[in-house]
């Protein structure tokens, strides 16, 4: 009875705000991009603001030995005839830091290591970190080679697995602000803080275009066109790979369109459709200079990536002339048809060089060593495999002199003061955050607030640096802890904003004009963020959401401005509680500088200008639909591919 009466006085208050609006001019005026570029026009909204600051931050990057490194190709060639055939498989492996020790490293000669997500020191902290790395790089030098490894990490945004570390948002925010100079800086302060623990590889960037956000990686990927995830692709690879960083692309190929979403699923596409969309990214990346490309859990038409020749082999290889390496994904070769042996034929025969095999890497030295003495891989494979992660190794800088310091003992690394969670570097993430904003509405001017009024935050995303900053962030799944690293929340930073005024922030409605109220989803991470009931209190969302919207409803009809910030990894479902709020704001899985890129935003500082890298469907039957769609259908769309508004500078 009590909801009723709350629902028949905000439906009065609605007729009686509408009937004002049909006596006064529109607040609002929206533009949509083109459906090839989200940066062509710019949308308003009307303000009070007068200008905006256009900051930009700057990045500095003073260079590395291994820059302008030219492969000697005579020294390649002479290393891998020195090589037995033993200390070659060896360098065809990668092992999780958990699953080898050192002396394993040393003993096989293993070519990688890494640390899967949350696979960190005891003491997680960027000094434990370059420890442990110094322990392998150490037992390397001893080893019958004497090859050093490539450590790899997913540093997927920012050096994520780091406690301390700058967390950036998720690609799908970086896709909304599709700035290509911001993705550059971006790589080179992760880059920067990668080799402050020493670690010389990560495996970045996702070039994924999702098709239906259904799937759990959506937010690995910066969008559903092409054009936006090329467009990106190129300056983040430039810049991950300073500081004699290697950098992945992945997954390949067309993880991002398998049916229903489905991770690891089966993308059901034609030649033409895998070429004209999904193969495009890889040439950009290729044209960056990438040092390897990661292969897809997933399958084309049936058949699993792991295993094809011809993506792999004839296309990626042959026809696309990429010069680097092939590594698979985490026990990837495991799904494939048939023995252990089978798998390991026909991976490495598919045109795979290096196995991420985690645990079982020495049965895979073991069997690989057989296949080639029963000839079903040829040696002359094997060459190719090792001498395309030579000469990666080789650009890295790891057979120079200035990889390891003979009189200190020490592997190249940057110093942890000026480089890590620096100003400068949360300078950066505060910029990424401010510009993936995207300003779906704009009614009664309801932004910007004025640093003068009273406003509540509440949610669980409010003060949470774990759900702002979503799946790997310190582990794998990522963490609801409200202080899982450095950061600012949200209600910090509006707090700090407001500092020396006389507005205030509160975290509960009472004494607010104005509630900003943030839902959220759950940290995830791959198939556990799987689900095709993307609304606000479906699978994946925040418990508390159910409540929250309660409150923007009693809120509302006691005549108060509501604003909603969407703190997600994808759209999700909003049609029926628009009317809940005067403003709503898409805000991503921001990171560690969220709340003061917010606050920079929503007090009218900066205006927005992010655009939506995904189309957002307006009911469930919409799920799935992208402005590439052939049988695309605007009524089940509430806001279009490249939809967003802004405050107009008057």
């Amino acid at each position: 009875m009590k909801k009723s009466v709350v629902i028949i006085v905000l439906l009065l208050f609605l007729f009686i705000v509408g009937c004002q609006k049909s006596l006064t001019s529109t607040s609002t005026t929206v533009s949509i991009t083109s459906s090839e570029t989200l940066s062509t026009t710019t949308s308003i909204t009307e303000s009070t603001t007068t200008s905006f600051l256009t900051n930009i931050a700057e990045v500095n990057y003073e260079g590395s030995y291994c820059d302008d490194l030219e492969v000697d190709y005579a020294f390649i060639d002479d290393l891998l005839e020195s090589l037995d055939l033993d200390e070659k498989v060896g360098q065809m492996l990668q092992a999780e830091k958990n699953g080898a020790s050192s002396l394993d490293a040393k003993t096989y000669n293993l070519g990688s290591v890494l640390s899967g997500g949350g696979s960190s020191p005891d003491t997680n902290d960027a000094y434990h970190w370059y420890l442990m790395y110094k322990g392998y790089q150490t037992a390397m030098r001893t080893s019958s080679s004497q090859i050093p490894i490539m450590y790899g990490v997913d540093a997927v945004h920012g050096h994520n697995n780091v406690y301390g570390a700058t967390i950036f948002p998720h690609n799908i925010g970086l896709g909304a602000a599709n700035d290509p100079d911001l993705m550059e800086k971006i790589g080179i302060i992760t880059a920067r803080e990668v080799r402050v623990t020493g670690i010389n590889y990560t495996f970045a960037p996702a070039v994924s275009i999702v098709q239906d956000i259904s799937w759990g990686r959506s937010y690995e990927s910066f969008g559903e066109k092409y054009e936006l995830v090329s467009n990106l692709a190129e300056p983040y690879i430039n810049g991950l790979q300073s500081y004699c960083v290697a950098s992945t692309a992945k997954h390949f190929l067309a993880d991002g369109a398998t049916d229903d979403g489905q991770d690891q699923g089966d993308a059901t596409l034609t030649q033409e459709q895998i070429r004209d969309i999904h193969l495009q990214p890889y040439y950009a990346a290729i044209n960056a200079g990438v040092y390897t490309i990661m292969v897809s859990y997933s399958s084309i038409n049936g058949e699993k990536m792991h295993q094809s020749k011809y993506w792999i082999q004839e296309v990626l290889k042959d026809e696309m002339n990429f010069e680097g390496f092939v590594i698979s994904d985490y026990n990837a070769i495991h799904q494939l048809p048939g023995e252990y042996y089978d798998k390991l034929v026909s991976s490495i025969n598919a045109g795979i060089d290096m196995l991420m095999e985690p645990y079982d890497w020495k049965s895979a030295i073991e069997t690989i060593l057989l296949a080639v003495a029963n000839g079903d891989i040829l040696e002359e494979r094997i060459n190719d495999a090792v001498r395309r992660i030579l000469i990666v190794k080789y650009k890295m800088g790891l057979f120079e002199e200035e990889f390891y310091d003979e009189t200190t003992g020490d592997f190249y690394r940057l110093t942890y003061d000026g480089n890590f969670y620096t100003t400068e570097n949360k300078e950066v993430a505060r910029e990424a955050v401010r510009k993936s904003l995207v300003l779906l509405k704009n009614d009664n001017n309801a932004l910007p607030l004025s640093k003068d009024q009273d406003v509540a935050v509440i949610g669980e995303g409010a003060d949470n640096i774990g759900i702002q900053s979503g799946g790997w962030t310190i582990s794998w799944q990522g963490d609801d802890a409200s202080r899982l690293t450095k950061g600012t929340t949200i209600l910090s930073g509006m707090r700090q904003a407001v500092s020396g005024t006389s507005g205030s922030v509160y975290d509960n409605t009472e004494d607010a004009d104005t509630v900003v109220v943030v839902l959220s989803e759950n940290p995830y991470a791959e198939f556990s963020g799987d689900n095709d009931t993307l609304t606000l209190t479906g699978p994946t969302a925040c418990s508390q959401n159910a409540a929250l919207l309660d409150e923007a409803l009693q809120a509302k009809s006691q005549g108060k401005t509501v604003i909603a910030l969407l703190i997600t990894g994808r759209p999700l479902i909003i049609n029926n509680y628009l009317p809940f709020f005067d403003a709503v704001v898409a805000c991503w899985l921001p990171g560690s500088e969220a709340g003061l890129g917010i606050a920079d935003v929503l007090y009218g500082d900066y205006d927005f200008s992010g655009k939506l890298p995904v189309t957002w469907p307006k009911t469930l039957s919409g799920v799935g639909m992208n402005s590439n769609s052939l049988n695309y259908d605007p009524t089940v769309v509430e806001f279009a591919f490249g939809f967003g508004l802004s405050y107009k500078e008057e």
